[in-house]
């Protein structure tokens, strides 16, 4: 049974990114890991989380390390977050899956289907397309890295605007220039050049 079902309190902390409020939550557990990152504030994350653990305590902190790293990682250190502790619940299928999504290097991108293959699964790309979108980690366990057997952007949680400008940052960030993805490079988005 993966810890993050079996811990009791969490940290929450939400900062400000160039994406908007960005919000996580920490197990307080001794090798605590991050359990869930949010994009909005932190109330319906907190609202979630209750009614999934009704006996849980969530406490509001600042300045958690993996705070720090994340905001690191908004200012161009992508590599930042690479090795951070997670710790979010999901089936056998799901964590093997979200494994898989942090094996994917920073800048690059990969298909629902080379997805399905890389797991040993390759006619399961459905079931690997609901596993990307049930992650509860966005940007940590980089779900945004993976597009259309086409080549355009597809299916994300956070909305498709935050994951072309995570892409983009990445590619900026990285110097490797912008991942071959269709209808990447159109304006930008959120005011960032």
């Amino acid at each position: 049974m993966n810890s993050a079902n079996l811990c009791s309190a969490w940290h929450l902390e939400t900062i400000d990114s160039p994406l908007g409020p960005v919000s996580l939550l920490l197990s307080l557990e001794e090798a605590g890991g991050l359990t869930a990152l949010h994009f909005g504030d932190g109330e319906s994350l907190r609202q979630r989380h209750t009614l999934r653990h009704p006996t849980g305590t969530i406490l509001e902190v600042s300045g958690h390390r993996i705070t720090a790293q994340l905001r690191e990682y908004f200012a161009g250190s992508v590599r930042a977050i690479d090795a951070l502790a997670t710790e979010a619940p999901g089936t056998p299928f799901q964590q093997m899956v979200w494994r898989e999504l942090r094996r994917i290097p920073v800048g690059e991108v990969i298909s629902y289907g080379e997805l399905a293959r890389r797991i040993g699964q390759p006619t399961a790309v459905r079931a690997v397309a609901l596993a990307n979108a049930r992650n509860p980690i966005a940007i940590v366990v980089p779900c945004h890295r993976v597009i259309a057997a086409d080549g355009s952007l597809h299916g994300y949680a956070g909305g498709i605007e935050r994951k072309q400008w995570l892409l983009e940052h990445e590619a900026r960030s990285t110097g490797r220039g912008a991942p071959a993805v269709r209808g990447l490079g159109s304006p930008r988005l959120f005011g960032l050049d």
